[in-house]
């Protein structure tokens, strides 16, 4: 969802009370007549290929003139003059699949401050919103953005960019696109350009489903979203087609296990309403065969978006070092040309891998049941998160995990 929402919505006339026919404040209101107000809203930041203070370039490009999806693109200049290829992250934004936009000042700064501190080409990807759009437009236009960039039609990402080290990442909303991405390139319809993914990043993910998690019940917080409300956006998210058992807002345990990306970091925050989903998705990927690398990263006394809204915050920054952490985990690929294949795994890559493996700070995730919760048990610990990272030893989880991810 990632847009913060006002506790307390903006006061509404009883006349205008009477011609609303979907109330979804904090996000927007659709009335009866058809018009939509959209309240929770960011100002436009053009693009620059002048990198500025902030040392990241951006350009725009229009993918589809069809559809309007297009992205902005971010290139850390620094980062090009080493003679490596850089990471390329593929970014969704957040807003409940219905605001936002890859061109406003709060997703504009957040993947320009990626870019940067990765060291990384973001392509951060503008698609289509609900309700004028419903779903599933916004994962149409997310992959043929994927497409295209696998493609590798455009010239930064032709000469710049390591597709051997590709990520999908988003928070809320956005992180649920990375997800179902991430499905679609695991299973290609033999009609699809080759896309590998090396990683997903997954920021306060947005899912959901017809049953209640612990964190969805009993609240006395005051999380952003309450339960009874987020009950109401899929439905509305899709025209009525669909409802909170759909899988691609409620995924199931073997499609988690499935997914072929080899490194993931899934981070929630502690009074999100979401908070549980994301946990127990963190430990259905660990069953699987394919994710080596799991990363779950708890921010303790945080909600929703907490990242955007305040990025200097202790927290936020917490946070940003682990996304970075998990985009340059392995050795870059050095610039000959673009059909380089990727060298043996860096030694220093491979023994963080296998400390990561070995290490006793870290906590385990015990799965108590593929489909209910997760009992969590924390490890290495900070005024501001909780990490859990893996591969762990396969006892550890229980009957669940017959061997180690790596």
């Amino acid at each position: 969802m990632a847009m913060h929402g006002n506790k307390s919505a903006p006061a509404v006339t009883k006349k205008a009370e009477a011609e609303i026919a979907n109330d979804m404040r904090p996000f927007l209101i659709r009335f009866k007549d058809g018009r939509i107000k959209r309240l929770a809203t960011s100002t436009f930041v053009p693009a620059s290929e002048a990198p500025g203070a902030t040392g990241v370039a951006t350009r725009d490009v229009v993918i589809d003139p069809g559809t309007g999806v297009s992205a902005r693109l971010f290139l850390c200049v620094g980062a090009v003059t080493t003679g490596t290829r850089l990471p390329l992250v593929v970014y969704f934004h957040g807003g409940a699949f219905c605001t936002g936009s890859a061109f406003s000042e709060l997703f504009h700064s957040y993947a320009a401050s990626l870019s940067a501190r990765a060291r990384a080409l973001v392509v951060s990807v503008d698609y289509r919103l609900a309700p004028e759009h419903p779903i599933p437009a916004a994962y149409d236009d997310a992959w043929a953005a994927l497409r295209w960039v696998a493609s590798l039609s455009d010239p930064w990402i032709a000469y710049h960019a390591d597709h051997k080290r590709m990520f999908l990442a988003g928070e809320s909303a956005g992180a649920n696109i990375a997800h179902n991405l991430a499905v679609r390139a695991a299973f290609p319809d033999g009609n699809n350009i080759d896309i590998d993914v090396e990683g997903i990043v997954l920021l306060q993910p947005f899912f959901w489903g017809p049953e209640r998690l612990p964190s969805e019940t009993n609240r006395h917080d005051g999380p952003i979203f309450v339960p009874e409300f987020v009950d109401t956006l899929w439905p509305f998210l899709t025209a009525g087609a669909a409802g909170n058992d759909d899988p691609r807002i409620n995924p199931r345990a073997d499609q988690v296990a499935s997914l072929r990306c080899r490194r993931a970091l899934v981070a929630v925050a502690a009074k999100d309403v979401s908070r549980d989903r994301g946990c127990r998705y963190a430990a259905w990927l660990r069953h699987g065969e394919w994710c080596r690398e799991v990363t779950l990263v708890v921010s303790e006394g945080e909600d929703h978006g907490f990242h955007l809204y305040r990025p200097a915050r202790a927290s936020a920054v917490a946070l940003m070092d682990h996304v970075v952490e998990l985009i340059n985990g392995r050795a870059p690929l050095p610039i000959t040309n673009a059909e380089t294949e990727l060298p043996h795994e860096h030694p220093a890559a491979t023994m963080h891998l296998l400390a990561r493996d070995g290490t006793n700070e870290l906590a385990v995730g015990r799965a108590k049941s593929l489909a209910t919760s997760v009992a969590l048990e924390p490890g290495r610990v900070s005024s501001t998160n909780v990490v859990q990272q893996g591969p762990f030893p396969a006892a550890a989880l229980g009957r669940f995990v017959a061997r180690s991810c790596l």
